[in-house]
């Protein structure tokens, strides 16, 4: 990977961290915490990087009030 190649791909894991940064911001804003929530490691991996925010895992009440919360904030999308 040349320097070019090197420089996109670490912007492009910038921007998967500050879109994880921002979920788990918004998610604690409404009292909700996915504790796996972090970015998908194969994802990095790869010679051309394609940063996927990995969601994780949770409970089902966890699920249940992310759904909640995103049925009263989602119709301002």
């Amino acid at each position: 990977m040349d320097t070019v190649e090197r420089a996109t791909a670490d912007g492009q894991i910038r921007d998967a961290e500050a879109a994880r940064d921002e979920l788990q911001a918004a998610l604690a804003g409404v009292g909700i915490t996915l504790p796996s929530l972090g970015l998908d490691g194969p994802s990095l991996a790869a010679d051309a990087p394609r940063p996927l925010v990995e969601l994780g895992r949770c409970a089902p009440d966890v699920a249940r009030r992310l759904a909640a919360a995103l049925r009263c904030t989602g119709r301002d999308l």
